[in-house]
């Protein structure tokens, strides 16, 4: 796959504090990356060294092959969404999406034919004449979107667009979003700090911790197997159960053996041999434990139900095992009051072990 943006020993500092520091990145022609982080992981300054607006310390910057890393915003060929609307409340929706277009003197006729364009696609054409004081929120971000549509740009920069709004307009343009990529096949890079956006919009996930990339993957491989346990901690919710304990030979196998219980790890596949001795840390999803169901040969432990939190789909159960707090997913007809006994078993193969000092993916 051909590059659409290309970023090579990319360096910014602010005085003494290093926010990104010698970060390579290929994003290909018409692929959606999401940069998903906690705020302060440098992302959106990542983001911002993209589309000019901050000036790198050192290293390169290169969208379609060419090197932009000092060019002016304007003439690097991206259009960005801001979190903030920023619309000119003094003008009509029309007169926001024309007004970039009649500063770079285009064509009457040619500005006409991109904003209907852009109308039709982001269903606002009955908004044109409105003011954005008579919009709501997610029809202002309709609106900022089709400022940077009408551009006709190659790449497109996404700054946390969505934060501002509420959870079911935050589902629906969610949604928008990710039909506009499928239809337009532009580049698209996203930043945010919501997880779900980033597994449901991204081709893939840059998830960034200290101005660097901790994985970069599809968000399959993101969630099934995390690089480290900062990623499998970052990514889930609830997030992903971690029981330390340490590899013991039983029967001359490896089996994960924590707090006096051993659990079998057949089923795993392990990058490197597992030897006896080594201290690790074994990661479980709460959807990967099954609740007193009887599988073909999976091994079954003991462990008490503490607190239920129904939640219509499913019922999320806090479970005390083996010492430890665990957090188990199961079907929401299914019910469990605090203090009963059940069994569990681990889906090893869904599993996730970790090195206890390296915090590594075995």
């Amino acid at each position: 796959m051909q590059n659409s943006v290309s970023i090579r020993d990319l360096s910014l500092s602010f005085g003494a504090v290093n926010v990104l520091e010698n970060l390579n990145l290929d994003i290909g022609n018409g692929e959606f990356l999401v940069l998903l982080g906690s705020s302060g992981c440098g992302k959106s300054t990542l983001l911002n060294c993209i589309a000019g607006l901050l000036e790198p310390t050192g290293g390169q910057i290169f969208i379609k092959d060419k090197n932009v890393t000092w060019e002016e915003p304007k003439d690097r060929g991206i259009g960005m969404v801001f979190q903030s609307y920023a619309l000119y409340p003094q003008m009509t929706v029309e007169k926001n999406l024309s007004f970039g277009l009649q500063v770079a003197k285009m064509p009457k006729p040619e500005i006409e034919k991109r904003i209907q364009r852009a109308a039709e696609i982001l269903q606002i054409g009955p908004l044109l004449k409105r003011k954005p004081s008579e919009l709501s929120g997610g029809q202002r971000q309709r609106v900022a979107i089709g400022r940077a549509l009408v551009r006709d740009v190659d790449v497109f920069l996404f700054d946390e667009p969505l934060s501002n709004l509420d959870a079911k307009l935050r589902s629906e343009l969610r949604v928008e979003i990710k039909r506009l990529h499928q239809s337009l096949k532009n580049t698209m890079i996203y930043v945010t700090h919501d997880q779900i956006e980033a597994l449901t919009l991204a081709d893939r996930i840059a998830i960034m911790k200290s101005g660097v990339i901790q994985q970069l993957a599809d968000p399959n491989t993101i969630y099934n197997a995390p690089k480290n346990m900062f990623v499998a901690g970052f990514i889930g919710s609830p997030s992903m159960t971690f029981l330390r304990g340490e590899i013991v030979e039983k029967d001359g196998k490896p089996v994960f053996h924590t707090n006096g219980v051993d659990f079998s790890l057949d089923g795993y596949s392990a990058a490197e041999p597992l030897q006896a001795g080594r201290k690790v840390v074994l990661g479980v999803r709460p959807e990967h434990v099954k609740v007193n169901e009887d599988s073909a040969g999976a091994e079954a432990h003991q462990a008490t139900v503490d607190i239920e939190e129904p939640m219509g789909a499913d019922n999320l159960l806090w479970l005390k095992h083996a010492g430890h707090s665990m957090s188990v997913r199961v079907a929401g007809a299914r019910r469990f009051a605090p203090g009963t006994a059940v069994r569990l078993s681990f889906d090893m193969g869904l599993a996730s072990l970790f090195d206890a000092g390296t915090e590594e993916r075995i």
